[in-house]
């Protein structure tokens, strides 16, 4: 009987493997970092957005694909700018480039591009931008030569800022649903006390229309 038995440490590191398997075999756990294709107009801005919360590491590439010419395609401008309009990175003039930081505050981040007005405009500009925030934007290999571990041992690690990336975001998805609430509720109370307000106007109208019918009545001696 004592024979069949597994410790608790193996019975540990078994579901341990287990559940890292079951994770890792499923994209959909694990955020992954896909690159976005824009086509840049002739005139006017593109842009894209991410809301991303609080004291997160954002990191992003980005550069000119132009179908009509390879060899020197169209140079554009970029800006990146925060929730409160803060100017994040600015460049111009570029077909190559990078802009890194690390969010001070939470809601929507804007990265906008557009072509520079001093040359003719391509019809095949497009624009490839590799955006990363949290554990993607992460330097793993950096991480592996710096902590000196590989292979179970390194995906574990990973695997654990995942989970806590994941944790982070509930906790943020749970303030914003109680920022949500409260200021439903502060809604529903102001349009409750609208309505009495309402009431009580069309009331106190109705009884003024009635005492003014009542004295010209009086006056005129109809009643």
């Amino acid at each position: 009987m004592a024979e069949n038995m597994i410790s608790r440490p193996r019975l540990v590191a078994v579901l341990s493997t287990m559940v890292f398997l079951c994770l890792t075999g499923n994209n959909n756990f694990v955020p992954l970092a896909e690159a976005i294709w824009l086509t840049i107009p002739s005139s006017g801005t593109k842009c894209v957005s991410e809301e991303i919360q609080n004291n997160v590491v954002v990191l992003a590439d980005y550069h000119v694909i132009d179908d009509a010419n390879p060899q020197h395609p169209s140079a554009i401008s970029a800006r990146v700018t925060s929730p409160y309009g803060s100017n994040l990175h600015h460049n111009e003039n570029v077909t190559v480039g990078r802009f890194a930081f690390t969010t001070s505050e939470a809601g929507n981040y804007m990265a906008c591009f557009w072509l520079n007005s001093n040359q003719q405009p391509s019809a095949g500009t497009t624009l490839s931008l590799d955006w990363r925030i949290g554990i993607t934007a992460k330097d793993w290999e950096s991480v592996a030569k710096k902590e000196k571990i590989e292979g179970v041992e390194f995906d574990l690690k990973r695997l654990g800022y995942v989970v806590q990336a994941i944790h982070d975001n509930l906790v943020y998805l749970k303030s914003r649903e109680a920022d949500m609430r409260e200021v439903s509720e502060l809604t529903n109370s102001r349009v409750a006390w609208f309505s009495i307000m309402s009431i009580g106007i069309c009331i106190v109208v109705s009884a003024l229309q009635l005492w003014h019918l009542t004295l010209y009545f009086q006056k005129k001696k109809l009643i």
